[in-house]
């Protein structure tokens, strides 16, 4: 019969594990630093600007959105690069599309930035 470890064990295991891959991605990856950067940033001028709760969820949730699809992005490359590490167009797309998801997150976490922080930015001058 075999040693089955309990629920509590496992799930802290699965936490080390996440854990671990996210130091693993911000100490490795350039992009996922530069996105860390810039939500260091942000959390800074929320602060100085003393912005809302509902401002505060929606910059937390945009600035988790975009080191989540960047983190996946990651995954996404590092896999195809195992499968096929030569040149290939149809994994070149794959990579593309997965940036892609990125790029559209950054946009999008932009704009919300530019609506949260221009009026604020424009009633201190």
């Amino acid at each position: 019969m075999q040693n089955k470890e309990s629920f509590l064990s496992n799930r802290l295991k699965s936490v080390g594990y996440a854990f671990k891959g996210a130091i693993h991605l911000i100490k490795t990856e350039a992009s996922i630093k530069i996105q860390v950067f810039c939500a260091i940033g942000i959390t800074i001028a929320g602060f100085y600007f003393d912005i809302s709760r509902t401002e505060w969820l929606f910059q937390i949730a945009f600035i988790a959105l975009v080191l989540c699809l960047e983190g996946m992005n990651t995954a996404i490359e590092y896999l195809a690069d195992f499968i096929h590490p030569e040149r290939h167009d149809t994994i070149g797309k794959i990579k593309d599309i997965a940036a892609g998801s990125v790029f559209i997150a950054a946009i999008a976490a932009a704009v919300a930035a530019l609506v949260i922080y221009l009026p604020k930015i424009a009633e201190s001058v």
